[in-house]
């Protein structure tokens, strides 16, 4: 169940990414942010009830919170038309939990794999809080070309390989996932600072 809600997490990234970008109005975004924030909510709250009290699968299930309530929280406050530093200021919150759930990943789970998409995820967060919270608008694309690229790699992808049974966790593939996620974060890098030069280009054409 919690690979079933992983999928749309995915895509609820991707759109966010998109919305970042200025590809995709807020107010279209937040209908897919409340239908995959409800899931994210719903999904843990099954899990742990059917864990009947097995503490190894109470936490597996509880980090699925943090990303229901960022999405609910996303799509009320588009629709509100509420200010963003709250959200930041929670996204703060995900990615310090972010940080324990890979150690945890890592060292509890035996599962290095999903301590590089835990510490993945804890980057995408801090790049939420600080453009939302801090306000550091010109980390905007940056964020929106980060998260784009990092949500099927992350979600998706891991998504479908445990929902196929093929999804497996080793130090090889753990190094794998690691550098992926580096070129992907430095693929990002890349294409705003392309995008900054084109606009000083066009900046300067036109003086």
């Amino acid at each position: 169940m919690g690979d079933v809600g992983l999928l749309y997490v995915g895509a609820a990234l991707m759109i966010n990414g998109l919305m970042l970008l200025g590809r995709i109005p807020p107010r279209s975004a937040a209908v897919l942010n409340l239908f995959v924030g409800a899931l994210q909510c719903v999904t843990p709250t099954v899990l742990i009830v059917q864990a009947e009290g097995n503490p190894d699968a109470i936490l597996a299930a509880s980090g699925l919170y943090l990303f229901g309530f960022t999405y609910l929280y996303v799509g009320i406050a588009n629709l509100a038309g509420l200010t963003p530093e709250g959200i930041g200021w929670f996204s703060l919150f995900v990615a310090g939990a972010a940080v324990v759930y890979a150690g945890i990943a890592f060292w509890h789970d035996d599962d290095p794999v999903f301590g590089v998409i835990w510490l993945s995820w804890a980057l995408l967060w801090t790049l939420f809080f600080l453009v939302l919270g801090l306000g550091k608008e010109q980390l905007t694309r940056f964020t929106g070309w980060t998260v784009l690229l990092l949500s099927q790699p992350t979600c998706t992808v891991p998504a479908f390989l445990g929902l196929t049974g093929t999804y497996r966790s080793d130090g090889g593939t753990a190094l794998l996932a690691a550098a992926i996620a580096v070129a992907l974060v430095a693929t990002a890098g890349s294409l705003d600072v392309l995008k900054n030069r084109s606009e000083k280009r066009s900046l300067h054409a036109t003086r």
